[in-house]
């Protein structure tokens, strides 16, 4: 054999190897394209499928939701809808699945299992006009305990409608919860509701008289946008994602003092997950997703997504993470190709 032709086929050994090793790094990833306009999602533990809500996007009339399988995140049902969806939650023992219409300032309930529209509530139902901006909601969260839903309402001074889950009734509206306050979390154990927003503050909420009880300047040194928050109900610990600063914060919940500032991107979601003692974070611009040791605050793992990470849900075992991924895109210039959402195994 010639050195010559041995160094070639020591070239190729050593490139299938790359390749192989490369593909084995991103076996545990799966990325499938779904639908424009994909925003939030939501696993049902009883059917075992992911859901997905999106807006299908500007040149669609209405939205829908799917049904994704989780194991290969092929879509196994669409669910149209008039309205165009936005925040998801499901309820885990009635399997009614909650969906916030952002633009239509309304909320729609649909059984998970057989996909079917049970009902639609008009939260804010003024039209919109250079004087008047309807109020928009955002982020959903359901009491498993009281089966109420609540739902972030955004505007210069906010508010969280709270809703009767079974009919889907309006019970009772909570103001004044700051400049678009969109995080929303709820501990049913200790009958308290959680609301971040823009003026970097941590409203808590007392989900027995649906009234204010506390708010609390998070870091007041810096400015703050606190987009989401997840809670570690066991520990008594708020981790919130920041859109102003590269950080997430790790709040006492008994005091409200600062635990711990972990260094990360600019953040959007953020979720725990109590059987690994993990916390998952998205970072929009930065187009990955920071898997993140919740005993020391360091970061274990970055995955990279194929295009802007957006939310995240857990499989019922809490062994998969979901993503919606965004692509880039603006009114003027929108995106041309579906948005999609990428499985990670833990």
């Amino acid at each position: 054999m010639t050195s010559l032709s041995f160094a070639l086929r020591s070239t190729l050994f050593a490139s299938l190897l790359f390749s192989a090793t490369g593909m084995l790094a991103h076996a545990d990833e799966l990325s499938q394209p779904i639908s424009k306009g994909a925003y939030e999602l939501a696993f049902s533990s009883r059917d075992n499928a992911l859901f997905l809500a999106a807006s299908q996007g500007n040149d669609a009339q209405g939205g829908a939701v799917f049904r994704l399988d989780p194991h290969s995140l092929a879509i196994t049902q669409t669910i149209p809808t008039e309205l165009k969806n936005f925040g998801a939650a499901i309820n885990p023992q009635t399997n009614v699945l909650y969906i916030g219409n952002t633009v239509n300032g309304a909320l729609t309930a649909i059984d998970a299992t057989s996909g079917k529209v049970m009902n639609t509530l008009v939260l804010d139902g003024r039209q919109r006009s250079e004087s008047v901006r309807p109020l928009q909601p955002r982020e959903v969260a359901v009491d498993v305990k009281t089966n109420r839903v609540y739902v972030t309402g955004l505007g210069p001074q906010s508010v969280v409608w709270v809703v009767d889950g079974k009919t889907l009734q309006l019970i009772s509206v909570v103001p004044g919860t700051g400049k678009m306050g969109t995080g929303l979390a709820v501990d049913s154990e200790r009958q308290k509701l959680y609301v971040t927003n823009a003026d970097g503050e941590l409203v808590t909420i007392n989900t027995r008289t649906n009234a204010i009880e506390k708010r609390q300047k998070i870091d007041g040194d810096k400015a703050h946008f606190f987009l989401n928050i997840a809670l570690d109900s066991k520990g008594q610990r708020a981790f919130l994602s920041d859109a102003k600063q590269a950080q997430v914060q790790v709040v006492d919940l008994r005091d409200g003092s600062l635990i711990q500032a972990i260094e990360v991107p600019e953040s959007l979601a953020v979720l725990f997950n109590p059987a690994s003692n993990e916390l998952y974070v998205t970072h929009r611009n930065a187009g990955e997703v920071s898997i993140i040791d919740a005993d020391r605050y360091r970061v274990k793992r970055r995955v990279k997504t194929p295009g802007l990470p957006n939310s995240l849900a857990l499989s019922a075992d809490g062994k998969t993470l979901f993503v919606s991924v965004k692509q880039p895109g603006s009114r003027k210039a929108p995106p041309k190709n579906p948005d999609s959402v990428m499985r990670i195994a833990l």
